[in-house]
């Protein structure tokens, strides 16, 4: 299948979407529009899995623990299975996994998303495979974005790195990209400015599109929930803010996907 779009990001294994998986993805087909399947906890990370080797010619899958789900992965089974899972080929990426300070900014949670992440970033160094991150800074700052990045860096980590679903600054992703690491972009790019100025100074070489469905449906489609067909809306929408060709910004965006997930598309 010739692929138009692959959004990087969503989840086809959490309700609504998991009760409609047919539909949608006879849509996704009908559009030529893959997926990576996220996984956020060990359930949804073989979920994952099976809706990527059910679909094999769209479909693709990560494993990881999600830093907001509370879970604590403490045992030592949890680390083997999550490595057993991350060894099948349908698995394109560790996580989604990072740190939140969304909700909670306390020196005990801090500790704990620092220590599941670096333990994440020692799977992806093991298996050979990007890491997906999720990072949410507390409110009007870049804080967990900078303390992902000094991770990062103390784990002397030189694979790479895609920052899901962000909303820093501009500068924030400046360094971000200075770093060697990648972003990506969703649907509230559709209907807020805030995303604007960063997604003009972004390398396109450096920026992938995503949906995170069943979240933040894009424009035309706010309120429903989102499906991963409609990545397209962020794609045009990267065009109009770049002031650049749809199917050049397809192409590329295309390209950076199979680049960094290593897909043979």
């Amino acid at each position: 299948m010739n692929l138009q779009y692959i959004d990087i990001h969503s989840h086809l294994n959490l309700p609504p979407l998991s009760e409609n998986q047919e539909v949608i993805l006879a849509k996704m087909r009908e559009l030529n529009i893959g997926t990576i399947t996220v996984g956020t906890d060990m359930v949804t990370s073989k979920m994952a899995i099976e809706v990527a080797e059910e679909n094999s010619d769209l479909c693709w899958a990560t494993v990881g623990f999600h830093p907001a789900d509370g879970y604590i992965p403490n045992h030592d089974t949890d680390w083997e299975d999550l490595e057993k899972l991350a060894l099948h080929s349908k698995v394109v990426a560790i996580g989604e996994t990072g740190l939140d300070y969304f909700r909670d900014q306390s020196d005990e949670l801090k500790t704990q998303q620092s220590w599941i992440f670096k333990k994440h970033i020692e799977l992806a160094v093991k298996v050979n495979k990007p890491l997906m991150m999720h990072v949410r800074a507390s409110k009007g700052t870049d804080d967990a974005y900078y303390d992902a990045l000094t991770i990062l860096k103390g784990e002397n980590y030189t694979g790479r790195a895609n920052f899901h679903f962000f909303s820093g600054s501009k500068q924030c992703m400046l360094d971000i990209i200075k770093a060697g690491f990648t972003v990506s972009v969703d649907g509230p790019i559709t209907f807020s400015h805030d995303y604007d100025d960063m997604i003009r100074a972004c390398p396109i070489e450096n920026l992938m599109i995503e949906t995170d469905a069943p979240f933040a449906a894009p424009v035309p489609y706010r309120g429903k929930p989102c499906e991963p067909w409609m990545v397209m809306e962020v794609a045009k929408k990267v065009a109009e803010l770049k002031e650049l060709d749809i199917e050049i910004v397809r192409v590329q965006l295309i390209e950076n996907t199979k680049t960094f997930f290593n897909l043979a598309v």
